[in-house]
């Protein structure tokens, strides 16, 4: 996930590492927040497989800065992670939002509705928290007002997600 929000980000434009860090933490930080000690070896990793550059530039008030930017490796590898994501990242909620903010720079409509009908067969499946033996439970099920909170939630969010990915389908395949 992380790889992929900076893929995504560094297609956007040209960004030093501190300002990388505060738009994935904005984007990923209330699941999990980016320690320095998790970003920069990646960024080491990613340089390392020809994914991204950096260049060291003066500073305004302090040390120099790194500025990062995707070489055409790493712009194809967010292409193609975007085309044909992981299973998780269609599953996942958390990784499914770090695709969707970037699934725009796939710029064939085709290759992103596949992605979002991918999203849509996952979320047409039968799926609960709880189960009773072979039959998902439901929020009626359960005396428990926290149970039944969570179903009432879950249920609310998913539906506005089914009504908002047969909209975008729709207009995608025009």
């Amino acid at each position: 996930m992380l790889e992929l929000a900076t893929l995504g980000f560094l297609y956007d434009e040209r960004l030093h590492g501190y300002d990388l860090r505060k738009r994935i933490a904005a984007l990923t930080g209330h699941v999990r927040p980016i320690a320095d000690g998790t970003l920069y070896p990646l960024l080491k990793r990613m340089e390392a497989a020809g994914l991204l550059t950096r260049e060291l530039q003066p500073g305004q008030v302090a040390a120099p800065r790194h500025v990062l930017s995707l070489t055409a490796t790493g712009r194809q590898a967010l292409l193609d992670r975007l085309r044909e994501p992981d299973e998780l990242f269609v599953t996942d909620e958390n990784r499914w939002f770090t695709l969707l903010a970037f699934l725009r720079h796939l710029d064939d409509p085709a290759a992103q509705a596949a992605v979002l009908r991918r999203r849509l067969t996952f979320l047409t499946q039968p799926a609960s928290f709880f189960w009773d033996g072979d039959r998902p439970m439901r929020a009626a099920d359960f005396d428990d007002p926290f149970r039944q909170g969570l179903f009432t939630i879950a249920t609310a969010t998913s539906r506005t997600e089914l009504k908002w990915l047969r909209e975008t389908l729709a207009d995608l395949d025009g």
